[in-house]
Order: structure tokens, then sequence, then C-alpha cells
């Protein structure tokens, strides 16, 4: 598996409470914060639970 660098781009003030804990979980907190992770299938179905909310980048 590779690694993909996922950084919050959006706030968090209109979302569920589901989708703050997924971006918790993810490793990230405050709009711009940044993390690189392997690109389980599990993290990736993370990331498409709050696509509208992230940015992904492929390394």
């Amino acid at each position: 598996m590779g690694k993909i660098k996922i950084k919050l781009v959006k706030s968090l003030i209109s979302c569920t409470k589901v989708q703050r804990q997924t971006v918790q979980a993810l490793g990230l907190g405050k709009v711009s914060s940044e993390v690189e992770v392997e690109a389980t299938p599990q993290i990736l179905g993370m990331v498409q639970k709050v696509n509208h909310l992230v940015s992904i980048v492929e390394q």
C-alpha cells in the first residue's frame, strides 16, 4: 500500500457528529492540518465519507 496525504480544507462547524468523529479518527484537528497515512481500505473508506471536507494527495 502507498501513502496518502490528507488535508482538512473545510470547517467542521456544520457537520454531523459522525463526520467530526471520522475526521478526528483520521488525525486531523484544525482547518489546514495535514496527516500522512498508509492507504489501507479502512482509511480510504473514512476519507470517502468526508471527501467534501478533505483533499487527498497520493504520494
